[in-house]
């Protein structure tokens, strides 16, 4: 188990009363002439060297909003015996730079497969960054101290408000543990996605299942002992693999809540299948009242052809027939009843456009 360190349980509360007093500490206070400055002490937490020479500026209202978060709880880190040397700070920022990583395939990559719902492709050839044990080692010794000088000072600050060299170092070190938590996730972007070949994603979509597994190796960032000896990847796996079972579970007890699906159609307008149905239904209307009034004026071959093929106008009718069926019943071929039924479908429209000129319209029959 990683190795967090507390000082004050009683900073550990953090209930909603205890944030506020938290907050309303966090404001910068003013710098007394008996207190020393950040830079003037050389105690766990405090800059060393800058004296009373450096001009500190006040805070602008973005940083004052970011001390406010940073001191809202109590800042853990994860210990090391090299922390607590006197020339620590030297030693561990001494030692060599790790290239930061080309994460310009990501993004691309993941429009590319939330689609696909699951099918994941490794990054290119020289995009991805392996990192050996003694970089790994490096990077997290240095955002674990930065995230130990940032305690340190809150130690010292305790119950009161910081002042301005105080309120300066924490956001120093909050900037610089920030930078190295960024690099360190962003190299192991292709674990997540590595993991995510290993579960059975049936539902859902990818895009959140990649975003649990991101909020994992944030978390395994957090909570990394390098001073153990293992490889970052054998820590971050598992906790990815354990944030995707969290997830599968979440979403069943959702389904199980809540049975009916998200549906697209649902969201489509049918607005105008209502209106055409609507017009359908008019004009068969019509259609109707003009057969039972004759106001076409058709014959009575011309009614039972209308009738036997399209259902209206005759009332023993169930089924519409074929022109050949008709054909049979009133003794003539089926190019005959063809031509009876044209002639008849060209008397009803010529009346509905008479009595309704601009919206009536029949379509002629030709088959």
């Amino acid at each position: 188990m990683p190795r967090l360190t507390h000082s004050n349980p009683s900073t550990t509360r953090n209930s909603p009363l205890d944030r506020v007093r938290t907050r309303s500490r966090s404001s910068v206070g003013p710098v007394s002439a008996g207190q020393k400055s950040v830079g003037e002490t050389g105690r766990i937490g405090r800059r060393k060297g800058r004296g009373n020479t450096e001009e500190l500026r006040r805070l602008s209202r973005r940083e004052e909003s970011l001390l406010a978060r940073v001191l809202e709880k109590e800042i853990d880190y994860i210990d090391a015996e090299i922390f607590h040397e006197a020339d620590a700070e030297t030693e561990i920022f001494g030692l060599d730079d790790v290239e930061r990583p080309d994460v310009t395939w990501y993004r691309p990559l993941m429009e590319d497969l939330i689609p696909a719902r699951g099918r994941v492709d490794t990054p290119k050839a020289g995009k991805s960054l392996v990192l050996s044990g003694a970089q790994e080692r490096i990077l997290f010794l240095k955002f674990n101290y930065a995230r130990f000088r940032m305690r340190g000072v809150q130690m010292e600050i305790g119950t009161r408000r910081p002042d301005l060299a105080e309120a300066r170092a924490i956001l120093h070190w909050h900037g610089i543990a920030a930078s190295f938590r960024e690099q360190i996730a962003e190299t192991n972007l292709a674990l997540v996605l590595a993991m995510a070949k290993r579960v059975r994603i049936m539902d859902g979509e990818f895009a959140d299942v990649v975003s649990e597994g991101n909020m994992a190796l944030m978390r395994s960032v957090d909570k990394f002992d390098c001073e153990r000896g293992f490889k970052f990847s054998t820590y971050a796996c598992r906790a990815i693999l354990k944030a995707f079972s969290r997830h599968g579970m979440k979403s069943t007890r959702h389904r199980q809540r809540f049975v009916t699906d998200f549906d697209p159609a649902f969201e489509r307008s049918d607005h105008l299948e209502t209106r055409r149905a609507e017009y359908v239904a008019d004009s068969a209307a019509e259609v109707r009242h003009l057969m039972d009034t004759n106001e076409a004026e058709l014959t009575a071959v011309e009614q039972t052809v209308i009738g036997h093929r399209f259902g209206v106008g005759v009332d023993d009718v169930t089924n519409t027939l074929t022109l050949e069926q008709v054909g049979q019943i009133i003794g003539v071929t089926k190019e005959r009843v063809r031509q009876i039924q044209n002639k008849a479908l060209e008397k009803l429209r010529t009346t509905i456009e008479d009595l309704n000129p601009a919206d009536a319209r029949i379509p002629s029959t030709k088959n």
